[in-house]
């Protein structure tokens, strides 16, 4: 009897990046992503164990990282976990515990974490929203943000609290079936 088939480091990251490229620079669902994807200031770290059991600690240390690098050399952290936490919930409960354990570490106040998920499900909503699309990803990934980027760019953007509102608004014009054509899942491109 064989294991579950592992999604590999090339992989993952491929579709991670067909993903922010088609999806979230493509539909401007995040006004802000374009500019560190130009220039190249986008980690993707991958964790590819099939258990969770190491995941906070590679969190933490890709967090230590990016913390120690100027934000010219690294802006941002996308942390991708293509096989574990399969189950949206488990993922929305490891969050949590993240974030906490970010702030213990002392990184409250220097990082945001946002999380995408391919089955990811805002409270209060039907599991095929086209709405939940906006935190949609191909696999489970947790978002290293640092606060001082954040607050700049929330600055030079204006109305940034309507930007949820309007994704909400692009999305639902899109329909599920334009989003099924941009071709974002796993395994949708060639490493």
């Amino acid at each position: 009897m064989t294991g579950p088939a592992t999604i590999s480091a090339a992989q993952a990251e491929a579709d991670t990046r067909r993903w922010l490229e088609r999806a979230v620079i493509g539909l401007n669902l995040c006004p802000f992503a374009k500019a560190v994807h130009v220039k190249a200031q986008i980690y993707y770290a991958i964790y590819l164990p099939t258990e969770e059991a190491d995941l906070m600690d590679t969190l933490l240390s890709e967090a230590s990282e990016l913390a120690a690098l100027d934000a010219t050399v690294r802006d941002t952290t996308l942390l991708i976990a293509p096989n574990t936490l399969a189950d949206f919930l488990d993922f929305n409960d490891f969050t949590a515990r993240a974030e906490r354990r970010l702030a213990r570490a002392g990184f409250d106040g220097v990082f945001q974490l946002a999380s995408f998920h391919p089955q990811f499900q805002f409270g209060g909503t039907e599991i095929d929203d086209i709405g939940n699309a906006t935190n949609r990803a191909p696999y489970p990934t947790l978002h290293l943000l640092r606060e001082d980027s954040v607050s700049r760019a929330v600055e030079a953007f204006p109305e940034a609290e309507a930007i949820f509102e309007r994704n909400i608004d692009t999305l639902e014009a899109l329909g599920a079936s334009g989003w099924k054509a941009l071709d974002v899942g796993a395994g949708s491109a060639k490493p």
